[in-house]
């Protein structure tokens, strides 16, 4: 099976750094294979029960919704020509929260609709993808599998988003990736910019401009992985001209089942859970950091987890705690049991905003 472009793809890699270097393989099923044409599919299906404690308001909700990834279909192509390799991939991101609160209303989410040429140059990608900035931030995520801060009621879970990364919003790009020089891969774009000045003579002149470093070494048998990631983009109108831009950072270390990772980004002008269309005040700071550890015993996988956000954009300062364990029952079937406790509080004026504990007991089926 030629799964280059599966393997490539922000599905599986969040699915491989969650389950291990076996999941690129076993992940998708191959439909088609024959003179150097391929087209596979993958899918990743989730539910949990969730209890929630919202102890602000002494209220207590039971749910069955998803975890921190929605369930998602892919299809992935793949044709050699000549000394390159022309490939695509399109997911559809799908919530399971439809029946009770917004009956027969299933929103369906394109995160990713690309197509890439692979050669020795290393590869260019032309469409919808996540983006660079805080791409392994989050997909190094150690509970990417799990369900992480408390989101809206329905949809998905929040994950570590604002709790100590922000979001590589999918977006519509022009990328290139290098080869594997070593262990050093780098990747830059340009990508849609976000109109974050509306109003009259709103204009971006230049694109949305990130890029990301990931280097991988094995020192006396550990596994080391480091990588920096950012972005940078302008937006202005006739009144306000506003600077958006991030740095991500991170380093993972690895040694038989024990792994240690602690990431972290700084932003100015952007607001460190989603840069969407929408007016951005200023171009005051917000930082955060998650550290994470994690232990693999059999089957069973534990994690420890604390991450934390300060933003004076978002005028708010977050905090999650999570413990969970994670159990293959085999290379498809994971079972998740996982506690996580949230606090948000308001900047500006020192006052509780939020806080959750959250009890998630979930089943994870991949293909």
């Amino acid at each position: 099976m030629n799964n280059n472009n599966f393997r490539k793809s922000g599905l599986a890699i969040a699915m491989a750094a969650a389950m291990g270097a076996s999941a690129s393989a076993s992940a998708a099923i191959e439909v088609y294979s024959e003179d150097g044409t391929s087209f596979s599919v993958d899918g990743y299906f989730n539910a949990f029960y969730v209890n929630r404690d919202d102890k602000l308001n002494d209220v207590r909700n039971s749910d069955v919704k998803m975890g921190f990834l929605p369930n998602t279909i892919g299809f992935n192509f793949s044709k050699e020509m000549g000394d390159l390799t022309l490939g695509g991939r399109s997911s559809f991101w799908s919530t399971i929260n439809d029946s009770l609160q917004s009956p027969t209303d299933t929103a369906i989410d394109v995160r990713q609709l690309y197509a890439t040429v692979d050669g020795s140059f290393g590869q260019v990608l032309i469409g919808k993808d996540f983006g660079l900035y805080a791409r392994s931030n989050i997909f190094l995520d150690e509970i990417l599998m799990g369900f992480g801060s408390p989101g809206a009621a329905t949809g998905v879970s929040f994950g570590n988003i604002r709790t100590g990364y922000p979001y590589p919003n999918p977006s519509a790009q022009i990328t290139y990736r290098t080869p594997d020089m070593g262990g050093l891969k780098v990747a830059a774009g340009i990508f849609e910019p976000a109109n974050t000045t509306p109003g009259a003579q709103s204009e971006q002149s230049a694109p949305r401009f990130e890029a990301e470093a990931t280097y991988s070494a094995d020192l006396n048998g550990i596994a080391l992985t480091g990588w920096v990631n950012g972005r940078h983009q302008s937006s202005e109108n006739a009144t306000t001209e506003v600077d958006s831009q991030g740095i991500g950072y991170g380093l993972k270390a690895s040694l038989a089942g024990l792994s240690l990772t602690a990431s972290g980004f700084t932003s100015e002008g952007d607001v460190p859970v989603l840069l969407t269309d929408a007016a951005i005040a200023s171009e005051e700071d917000a930082d955060g950091y998650l550290v994470q550890g994690s232990y693999t015993l059999g089957a069973n996988r534990f994690v420890v987890s604390y991450g934390e956000t300060d933003s004076d954009q978002g005028d708010f300062e977050t905090e999650n705690t999570s413990f969970a364990v994670f159990h293959d029952v085999n290379t498809n079937f994971k079972l998740v049991a996982e506690y996580n406790m949230f606090e948000q509080t308001t900047k500006s004026t020192g006052a509780d905003a939020a806080e959750f504990d959250t009890l998630a007991l979930g089943a994870v089926v991949t293909f």
